[in-house]
């Protein structure tokens, strides 16, 4: 299993399309003490003999020190967790790839300055992380 991630400022998947917009940045600006909102959008593909198994998604945010974000009342783990399942579409190629394409939107994160880190997981394998640094505009 391999795949990638990316940030963006919006994305969505779609019929197994990412359609991205304001994508591949690594710094992002904010006015100070305002909350943040950002995507991360990605693709995840499977051996063929993976299909029709369900396996865990977890994207977690990771702040320079290694410890996770924290955000809302009360103060829960930016973070989402889900499953998903890859079908073996009609037609598609013995022993070729399948894909599972995501975006997950994050919005109102109280982020200081500073780095961060999204880390993906599917199932106990690490797909992709995005790093990014949070500046404040002067």
């Amino acid at each position: 299993m391999r795949g990638f991630v990316i940030l963006c400022d919006f994305a969505e998947a779609i019929n197994g399309k990412l359609y991205i917009q304001g994508g591949g940045w690594s710094r992002l600006t904010a006015l100070p003490g305002l909350p943040v909102t950002l995507t991360l959008a990605g693709q995840i593909l499977l051996p063929w003999d993976d299909a029709n198994r369900r396996r865990s998604l977890v994207i977690q945010l990771f702040n320079e020190d290694g410890q996770e974000v924290y955000a809302g009342d009360p103060a829960q783990p930016v973070e989402v967790r889900g499953e998903f399942e890859v079908g073996r579409p009609p037609g598609i190629t013995p022993g070729s790839e399948l894909d599972f394409p995501f975006a997950t939107r994050f919005e109102g994160v109280p982020l200081v300055p500073g780095r961060y880190k999204f880390i993906v997981t599917a199932g106990v394998e690490r797909i992709g992380e995005a790093v990014f640094e949070v500046i404040t505009q002067a």
